[in-house]
């Protein structure tokens, strides 16, 4: 889908136009295009994995993790780490542990 160059004045002088109500309800239907863009990045971004699959991360110190992806979710992985720790880690976050 191309979308068409959007002319942004017209835009905003169409919201400076809307009533509280109507900014309500613009604001609702944003707000859930948003959340459906970006469950469709984590979706693309888990794809990439599989269960089992041998993944490395970096934790909150910068240290690097390695593990095995116990379960796919929504928005992270469950992995359970060499450490035998338990982490859900987003998609993005993760790499393969044979991409070296």
């Amino acid at each position: 889908m191309n979308p068409q160059p959007i002319d942004r004045t017209r835009i905003e002088s169409f919201i400076k136009e809307l009533s509280e109500a109507e900014l309500r309800y613009l604001n609702r239907l944003i707000v859930e295009r948003l959340k459906l863009i970006t469950q469709e990045k984590s979706t693309r971004a888990l794809s990439r994995f599989n269960l089992d699959e041998s993944v490395r991360f970096f934790d909150h110190e910068g240290h690097v993790k390695t593990g095995r992806i116990m379960k796919l979710n929504k928005k992270t992985a469950s992995i359970l780490t060499t450490d035998g720790q338990h982490w859900k880690v987003s998609a993005s976050l993760l790499q393969s542990a044979e991409d070296r």
